[in-house]
């Protein structure tokens, strides 16, 4: 594995909705942008190699900084892969969407779901949002969110930019009912 860079993000909104934000909602990201282990080979069929020398490597670098970032315990969490222009959205997916990468994330934060993912081909400096969830149930309204991101330089032609997410809390100011009330 090739890693160009490590960036890591963390915010703290004090105000939402025109009212204070007591303690302040916790945000944190942490990303790798990586060379493209599929790059230049043109078609790869079995994407097996490529996943085994990377996914595990990164679920397991990637996964202590963002909660330290956060700096408080994960309570919603996602991930994405952002694959540069030379490469397929299934080079990404296959990185992210494998035990091999999310259950460092899972175990580290005590969690059960699923992570929610953002993939797709961009050119540097895209901007996406990482969609998060609650850890242990998917189904807690207060703690669907997203958080934007953006790396300038990445990823490059033959790059994979990997992120995960984590948030102290729900959105701030929540109020939504829960799920259970149209049911």
């Amino acid at each position: 594995m090739n890693i160009r860079k490590i960036v890591t993000l963390s915010e703290e909104i004090l105000t939402e909705g025109g009212r204070p934000v007591t303690p302040g909602a916790r945000v944190a990201i942490a990303v790798a942008v990586v060379e493209n282990p599929w790059a230049g080979q043109g078609f790869v069929e079995d994407l097996t190699a490529g996943i085994d020398a990377t996914a595990s490597d990164l679920g397991a670098l990637l996964t202590p900084k963002v909660i330290e970032a956060l700096g408080a315990p994960v309570e919603a969490y996602g991930k994405a892969a952002i694959v540069g222009i030379e490469g397929e959205v299934e080079h990404g997916s296959a990185l992210i969407h494998t035990l091999k990468f999310g259950d460092h994330y899972r175990k580290a934060a005590s969690a059960t779901t699923l992570l929610p993912a953002v993939e797709k081909r961009a050119p540097a400096g895209t901007v996406f949002d990482i969609p998060m969830k609650h850890i242990t149930d998917a189904t807690i309204r207060s703690h669907h969110q997203s958080v934007e991101v953006r790396v300038a330089d990445a990823p490059h032609p033959g790059e994979i930019l990997i992120a995960l997410a984590a948030s102290a809390q729900g959105r701030p100011q929540e109020r939504l009912a829960p799920l259970s009330t149209e049911q």
